[in-house]
């Protein structure tokens, strides 16, 4: 698996007003009455690869969420962090409880302002339990039904 490095300090304009711009969609979704079409839109403009029948509850958290790519019937709990710059793949089926964080990215240890990315996968099926923390390059297999927050730095 291959690692993306962006240096933080020598983002272009357009990058930064990109980022800007979801700051903004994430703002208004989390304070945007749930199961409205204004609530709707503006998830499709926070998530732009959104499954079918997938359901998001607010608060969200996230960065890059363009590079999230969502298969049908996902559910994802409140309070869910993406960082999603290496970029994430949850197939069909999937829950994700309460509090979970999808880190794709994370800081060089010498150069910090380079953020290292490398996918997640979470494949079809799995269901993430509340708290867990998945890093970067990690698949969450199909038959790992329950995933518990120590239990996340490796492929399972």
């Amino acid at each position: 698996m291959e690692e993306l490095r962006i240096d933080c300090l020598h983002q272009t304009a357009e990058e930064l007003d990109k980022a800007k711009v979801l700051k903004q969609h994430i703002f208004r979704l989390n304070h945007t009455m749930p199961d409205t079409e204004e609530y709707y839109e503006l998830l499709h403009k926070v998530f732009p690869n959104l499954g079918e029948n997938c359901r998001i509850e607010i608060p969200f958290a996230g960065v890059r969420t363009g590079n999230v790519k969502f298969g049908r019937n996902v559910i994802i709990m409140p309070g869910c962090l993406m960082m999603s710059a290496g970029g994430i793949t949850i197939d069909d089926d999937v829950q994700i409880a309460a509090n979970v964080q999808l880190i794709s990215n994370n800081h060089d240890l010498k150069y910090r302002h380079i953020i290292t990315c490398k996918p997640i996968h979470i494949c079809r099926g799995a269901w993430i339990g509340a708290g867990a923390t998945i890093l970067p390059g990690v698949t969450v297999a199909v038959s790992y039904t329950h995933l518990r927050a120590h239990e996340t730095g490796r492929n399972l």
